[in-house]
């Protein structure tokens, strides 16, 4: 048995076992591939794929236990590559972060910034997309690092540690009834026109949850993933608005009222997240330093070996 065959195997699981798809992928031919697979099956006397004549129907159970085993060979195959790359360049490399767009504009900067001044060899590779994006860019190795709100924690096979928590905040026009208000209420903000987040982003999830939790129904006048988006059509007048608290904090609006919406709304958790059993670089270790004095190298190198799940902020 040998790599090229484990390729193939796993390759063809994940082209939903399309044989022609596969040798695309892998710039080779589907008689070559389909050739490498009947003969892993016969060494290891098994059938790894269920078939209909020259098609493969499905993954066998014996073939379930085969590809978990040829994922984890093959990420130690990536691990040894990257032992290789960091000890021959101590310095320098890449560091891919993915992540979304508000941890992009308001929460990235100064790291990405101070994290270059410590390794200035490193190039940032920096891509952005809805939490589930992320999530997938780190399944795949596309990035080491994943930052967002929502979705990290719900996959199994990458590891998250909570990073730090934040709070929605309430942007409105100075000269709006609401912004005299001593205490809102969210009967308040339910009979305004709202502007916030896309359902899939920056902790949107906890907005509809408090509003459903009493009952009401708000007015959604326009969504985006972007908080300057959101700011910029409260200042036209399109309604009042839900951001998250970063996008004010180094970015502070004096045209607008800022009213805290935790007591309110709850408190959101960011997190950072690695795939589960990749070697890390030690500037990847750093970087998550610079992120959270929560993060400490020995934590997550704890939590990649599996000793530690989570801990509370």
């Amino acid at each position: 048995m040998n790599l090229h065959q484990f390729r193939f195997v796993q390759e063809a699981a994940r082209r939903n076992l399309n044989l022609t798809e596969t040798a695309k992928a892998l710039h080779t031919s589907q008689p070559g591939v389909s050739k490498a697979i009947i003969e892993l099956e016969e060494e290891l006397g098994i059938e790894i794929f269920a078939r209909h004549g020259k098609r493969l129907k499905r993954i066998t159970e014996p073939g379930q236990h085969v590809l978990q085993s040829i994922e984890l060979i093959l990420r130690e195959v990536g691990n040894l590559r990257k032992i290789g790359e960091q000890y021959s360049a101590q310095d320098n490399g890449t560091l891919s972060i993915a992540t979304t767009h508000t941890q992009a504009r308001y929460v990235l900067p100064q790291p990405v910034a101070k994290l270059r001044e410590k390794y200035p060899k490193v190039n940032i590779s920096l891509h952005q997309g809805a939490p589930d994006q992320v999530a997938k860019m780190l399944l795949d190795d596309t990035a080491e690092i994943g930052i967002a709100t929502e979705s990290l924690s719900a996959y199994e096979e990458l590891v998250t540690l909570p990073c730090y928590e934040w709070q929605h905040v309430l942007v409105l026009p100075l000269d709006h009834p609401l912004a005299r208000k001593a205490h809102l209420s969210l009967e308040d903000i339910a009979s305004e026109p709202l502007i916030t987040y896309h359902p899939s982003f920056t902790g949107r999830g906890r907005i509809d949850q408090a509003f459903a939790a009493k009952k009401l129904h708000p007015r959604i006048a326009l969504e985006a993933i972007d908080s300057d988006v959101i700011k910029t059509y409260v200042r036209l007048g399109l309604g009042i608005g839900i951001v998250a608290e970063m996008a004010i904090q180094d970015d502070p609006v004096k045209d607008l009222a800022i009213r805290p919406l935790g007591q309110l709304l709850g408190k959101n958790v960011a997190r950072v997240a690695f795939k589960r059993g990749a070697y890390l670089r030690q500037f990847v270790y750093h970087f998550a330093e610079l992120l959270s004095d929560r993060l400490t190298a020995p934590l997550i190198t704890k939590a990649m070996t599996g000793h530690v799940n989570d801990y509370e902020l």
